[in-house]
């Protein structure tokens, strides 16, 4: 007879626990259990059956895995709260009195949890870290661009503002921006750090208030954890790139404002020492020998064997690489051809996918009404050179009057400079004045690309994200062959069919769909249109626009049926999610179609004055 099963006590109820019962079982209040949850990334889970975990009750409530809580309740945060708790207490009760040294000592001897063991647990490794950064950048950067207030100290802000201008040193120092995209919001990043690619938010420099409704205790809490993290990712990518972290501050730099310029980066004297190779030196026989001579010793000893015994035997060689062997392909006894396999050589002679350095060339001069930050972030990235004037921060390695700006960022409107002197205006013709547009198009094309477009003054081509939000989003800068022939023939059609008369349009569309079903009707429809007077050009081509939308509709319809077919043997839970599925891709179709349609008329529109 096996065990009975008693009710509450197994299955998903001893799985599951409700929050108030979690709160209850580590006894703190909400706020340290969210603050828990939290810093540990425990996070509500949703059982199969709400009733069967709540014991038979179904009112609403959140559950967590028992396991978890269980983890929790060992967790020394948790007791550092609990200290907090009775220190609040004690330090009550002495001001209350006016006991003014105990409660000095009381502050003094404050309890405080450190975050270290966490970060350990949640990343075993420094990829894991790297790939969890993306959210603590975005968070970063938004605090550091905020006003402080008596909820947000002032320390705090500093520390974000540190904290982001570290990151924004280690990728102009190792070149690792790769994308950019302006948009509403702010200015998306995208860097590739350790082969993992890290996305980012950059708020605009735009005064920012904190909305009433935004609980921004429960924010806090991320920033502490995020702000260990990024303490220990930033020491470890700077060590390993040879750097002094945290860099040293330039105090008279940040005090005219000049941002990322007034951290100073400094080798640390590890580098130097770790370069430099240790030769081992043992004392034999009162003779000094290091490895190199026991080397020597061994290679000659191989040689002299090598003549005794009349084999021959290589010589090792210092490097590797020198004496790799190439691939040879060998015969495929199959009937397909045998591919070459990538060798160490032939990967390192491949190019480069990426131009880290496509502003080396250029020297770029900010305009007073471009943001400095974001430009000086972006061509610095690129291994550029930019100058600001004083208007936007101090800390500019040249002034407008250098005769190596070759390119102007200008974002105002074209005025009269009739009357401007023959000096600045040999200088101005000399230099080429583009809009901020021209930066980020030309880092995500991975080239420079024209200026003209982008010239002061014109209307600039679309601004496309280059992180692709789905397959087959529409791109107006794209244009395929297909869509090429099809506008072609659309002209053509266009002409034609306004110079036909209108009874001559109907008998066209009504022969060419007969057309379509088989050889006979075909040539009895290329008849009646010679009998017609149309012309045979315009029969073809209305012909074969009649082909292709009766395959779509064919193949609309066998792929209809087959989706019917299938979405009969789903679930009612896989219908509800497949109808969810298709309504989203309906009308990503249907923008796209729209936005399509839009960008015809408008050629239309333009062809048409074009002919006027």
């Amino acid at each position: 007879m096996g065990r009975l099963r008693q009710k509450g006590k197994a299955g998903a109820a001893k799985a599951y626990v409700t929050r108030s019962a979690s709160i209850k079982k580590l006894q703190c209040s909400l706020a340290d259990f969210r603050r828990l949850c939290i810093l540990k990334g425990i996070f509500p889970r949703e059982p199969k059956s709400r009733k069967r975990a709540n014991k038979g009750s179904s009112a609403p409530t959140s559950f967590y895995y028992a396991k978890d809580i269980a983890y929790l309740a060992h967790e020394p945060v948790l007791k550092k709260l609990r200290e907090h708790k009775a220190f609040a207490k004690k330090l009550s009760r002495a001001l209350g009195r006016g006991e003014w040294s105990s409660a000095k000592s009381l502050e003094e001897n404050k309890p405080v949890y450190k975050l270290d063991h966490i970060i350990k647990e949640r990343y075993p490794t420094f990829i894991d870290a790297i790939r969890d950064i993306d959210d603590a950048l975005c968070m970063i950067f938004l605090f550091a661009s905020l006003p402080s207030n008596p909820r947000i100290p002032p320390s705090l802000i500093e520390n974000c503002s540190r904290l982001a201008a570290e990151w924004q040193l280690y990728v102009m120092r190792s070149h690792s921006l790769r994308k950019a995209f302006l948009s509403i919001k702010g200015v998306y990043y995208q860097a590739e750090i350790m082969d993992q690619t890290v996305t980012w938010l950059v708020p605009y420099q735009f005064t920012q208030n904190i909305p009433i409704d935004v609980d921004v205790r429960v924010m806090l809490t991320f920033l502490e954890l995020y702000q260990t993290l990024l303490g220990f990712v930033f020491f470890k990518l700077y060590t390993d790139a040879g750097l002094v972290y945290p860099p040293p501050l330039d105090a008279k730099k940040d005090e005219v404002a000049a941002g990322v310029g007034a951290y100073i980066l400094q080798e640390s004297s590890q580098k130097a020492e770790k370069s430099a190779p240790k030769i081992k030196i043992v004392e034999v026989d009162g003779r000094q020998v290091s490895g190199k001579d026991v080397y020597k010793t061994i290679k000659s000893l191989a040689l002299s064997s090598s003549n005794v015994m009349d084999v021959d035997v290589p010589t090792v060689e210092h490097n590797p690489r020198d004496t790799e062997e190439e691939f040879i392909v060998q015969p495929s006894k199959s009937d397909e051809t045998a591919s070459s396999l990538p060798t160490l050589q032939s990967i390192e002679a491949l190019p480069p996918s990426i131009n880290t350095s496509l502003f080396a060339p250029y020297t770029f001069w900010l305009s007073r009404e471009t943001s400095r930050p974001v430009f000086e972030f972006l061509v610095r990235s690129f291994a550029g050179r930019i100058g600001w004037p004083s208007s936007s921060g101090g800390g500019s390695p040249f002034d407008e009057s250098d005769e190596s700006i070759t390119h102007v960022i200008i974002d105002r409107p074209v005025i009269d400079q009739s009357q401007e002197p023959d000096e600045q205006r040999a200088r101005r013709l000399k230099r080429k004045h583009v809009q901020p547009q021209w930066v980020v198009d030309c880092i995500n094309a991975g080239k420079i690309i024209l200026e003209a477009p982008y010239a002061q003054g014109q209307i600039l081509p679309p601004h496309l994200s280059p992180f692709g939000e789905y397959e087959g989003a529409y791109n107006p800068a794209l244009l395929t062959n297909d869509e090429e022939a099809a506008e072609g023939e659309s002209e053509d059609e266009d002409v034609e069919i306004e110079d036909a008369e209108p009874e001559d349009t109907e008998a066209l569309k009504a022969v060419a769909i007969a057309a379509t079903e088989d050889a006979a009707a075909l040539r009895a429809a290329e008849l009646a249109a010679e009998a017609a007077g149309i012309d045979p050009s315009a029969f073809e081509k209305e012909v074969a626009q009649s082909r292709r939308k009766s395959k779509k509709n064919s193949s609309n319809g066998v792929d209809e049926a087959e989706a019917d077919m299938n979405k009969m043997l789903m679930s009612n839970k896989q219908k509800k999610l497949y109808e969810k599925v298709k309504y989203s891709q309906n009308k990503r179709n249907l923008e796209r179609s729209k936005l399509e349609e839009k960008k015809k008329d408008l050629q239309r529109q333009k062809r048409k004055e074009a002919k006027t």
